[in-house]
């Protein structure tokens, strides 16, 4: 399992195993993007920025962390239909 570094503030928790047997470390989006604006000071524009090319866009293998973005069954059929 890898982690993303400096988002401990954000981790949520672990995905189940995957039928190969992969765990993988679950972060909030939102959390992230907190962190990136406290720790780091950048305002929203520039952490969701940041968070896509940096952190997102990171794929480094089958154990790379996920991020959710959290949302109620409402939000999402209204959001997504």
């Amino acid at each position: 399992m890898l982690l993303a570094d400096g988002f401990e503030k954000a981790f949520v928790g672990l995905t189940i195993p995957s039928p190969k047997g992969n765990e993988v470390a679950v972060y909030d989006y939102m959390l992230c993007i907190d962190v990136l604006m406290k720790r780091d000071g950048m305002n929203e524009e520039d952490a969701i920025d940041y968070f896509y090319f940096n952190v997102v866009g990171a794929y480094v293998g089958e154990y790379t962390p996920v991020f959710i973005n959290r949302a109620t069954i409402e939000e999402t059929i209204e959001n997504h239909g």
